[in-house]
């Protein structure tokens, strides 16, 4: 792959992860329950946020590995086992993700439904659901592609 396309991605990636992360810092304060809460309040005595924070760690951790996948694809090293241990990795950060997001779901409707509109934040788990499917689908794809092409080029090399 060629040397800026791939710096692109990279940076496209970076910028994602720091707008992701901004906006896990800016919404608690805009979410109607904590409009007259304090800094502390808002971040340190709410299970719920923390949980959310703690679910977003495996995001972060794919993000970390698909930039490493890109640099791979820059120095011309994609054909190496590291590559399909990245994509798993993402595949399972992906899958756990999800599943983090799926007990979230679970909570709101559990205990804040019929006290609160759990409209917006089901409906914004189950996008965050969707798409980490779609990722662990897509990684899971490109692992056995890559663990494919590695086969022939180990069978053609011998």
């Amino acid at each position: 792959m060629k040397r800026g396309s791939t710096i692109f991605l990279q940076a496209l990636i970076l910028l994602f992860g720091v707008g992701v992360l901004a906006l896990l810092l800016w919404e608690p304060q805009v979410e109607g329950r904590n409009v007259n809460a304090t800094q502390f309040e808002i971040y340190f005595k709410d299970p719920f946020l923390a949980y959310i924070y703690l679910a977003f760690v495996p995001f972060f951790i794919g993000l970390y590995q698909a930039s490493k996948i890109l640099g791979y694809a820059r120095r011309n090293e994609i054909f190496f086992p590291r590559s399909v241990r990245a994509l798993r990795i993402i595949k399972y950060c992906a899958l756990t993700t999800a599943i983090f997001i799926l007990g979230a779901e679970a909570y709101i409707f559990i205990f804040v439904r019929g006290t609160d509109d759990v409209a917006g934040g089901v409906m914004m788990g189950a996008f965050i659901i969707l798409v980490s499917a779609i990722i662990a689908t897509a990684a899971a794809v490109f692992e056995r592609i890559l663990q494919n092409a590695m086969e022939i080029k180990s069978e053609r090399t011998t």
